[in-house]
């Protein structure tokens, strides 16, 4: 942060009216500019907001400071008008790496997509999804018969992978999860922790039957037959939490609810 001149903030915020409200305080307040021109961006929200606001911004590396206005705010701090500027010159970084996704469909088309959270596959019928798993070319997993599969980063770690019974991972861990979505073959596998390196492959076993869709967040692309997963090392998001209260605290705390 800039500290040899005032401090340009762009303020963003949800269609929630508090957020709405709260953003014209503090821009009253603090003054804004425009977000190409920021120093840091400002994003009143909830956690699906900030993701919004992150892939919205991907081709800038302006750091951003989350203030929660929505359900969980996992990514996000504390609510106060007081002392913004303070705080942003406080606040602890940290470096989020995203997930690309190379999506082959029944059509022959390719599609790419970044994900900060996960890619998942999904079964798009009441058919169960049948899906050959490589990593780093070597087949792992010969058929999961199950509703999918998804690949989570560590801060994505707590999001649809907990719900999907996954393992948290730590912040600063060099590595990616690959967890089964309502598996019902091979029974006792659920799931590994893999290198952030590593490349995970899915082939889709019978898609006209049983068709399969993909997301990188919440980017979908459907009738997929090959889904590719590699951690995006040309592409980085920088995250400011008061150190009071910061991510990897919050994924530490999540492991004994």
């Amino acid at each position: 942060m800039p500290s040899d001149r005032p401090l340009r903030i762009a303020f963003l915020n949800s269609e929630r009216p508090a957020a709405r409200d709260a953003a014209q305080r503090l821009v009253d307040r603090y003054g804004t500019c425009p977000r190409e021109e920021a120093d840091v961006l400002v994003v009143l929200g909830g956690d699906g907001f900030m993701l919004h606001t992150l892939h919205e911004n991907s081709d800038r590396k302006v750091p951003v400071f989350g203030l929660h206005f929505g359900e969980v705010g996992f990514l996000m701090n504390r609510f106060s008008e007081d002392d913004l500027v303070e705080r942003i010159r406080k606040a602890a970084s940290f470096t989020l790496k995203p997930l690309r996704m190379r999506v082959t469909t029944l059509d022959g088309a390719v599609h790419t997509g970044l994900a900060i959270n996960e890619v998942a596959l999904l079964r798009q019928s009441s058919q169960a999804a049948h899906l050959v798993i490589h990593v780093n070319g070597r087949q792992r997993v010969a058929r999961l018969i199950a509703d999918g599969a998804l690949v989570a980063t560590a801060a994505g770690s707590t999001a649809y992978n907990l719900s999907a019974h996954g393992p948290i991972l730590p912040l600063g861990t060099d590595a990616v999860v690959l967890t089964p979505i309502s598996p019902f073959r091979p029974r006792r596998w659920r799931g590994a922790v893999l290198p952030s390196a590593a490349t995970i492959e899915f082939e889709v076993l019978n898609p006209e039957r049983r068709p399969v869709s993909a997301t990188a967040d919440y980017d979908e692309v459907r009738d997929v037959v090959k889904v590719e997963v590699e951690q995006a090392d040309d592409a980085e998001h920088v995250l400011l939490f008061d150190p009071e209260h910061s991510l990897d605290e919050r994924i530490l705390a999540e492991q004994f609810l």
